[in-house]
């Protein structure tokens, strides 16, 4: 499953330019809000952003999971049972994906 990120250009710095700004530099603008996305050769390989952030989309992703997990239960145990495999084709998941995520 591939995913594209949305990006505001503005936030792009190249590898070249991030080096020349320094580590303090851009970790004083994440602190600052601002998020850098560096790209090599024009593609996103990196970002700096805050801890404050990261923890924010950390939280997003647990509660996204627990979300997911509720909806399988409520399709599991409704009057109209599904497998799990079946619901977690519609989640775009097989059990191996499933059972290869942290706890």
């Amino acid at each position: 499953m591939v995913t594209l990120a949305i990006v505001d250009t503005a936030d792009l710095i190249s590898i070249t330019d991030a080096s020349k700004a320094g580590v303090s530099a851009l970790i004083r603008a994440a602190e600052e809000g601002n998020d850098q996305i560096v790209v090599r050769n024009n593609k996103p390989v990196a970002a700096v952003v805050s801890i404050e952030r990261l923890e924010h989309y950390q939280r997003l992703e647990d509660d996204l999971v627990d979300v997911s997990l509720t909806a399988a239960r409520m399709l599991m145990s409704g009057p109209r049972r599904h497998s799990l495999d079946d619901v977690l084709a519609q989640f775009g998941y097989s059990r191996e994906q499933l059972g290869a995520l942290p706890e």
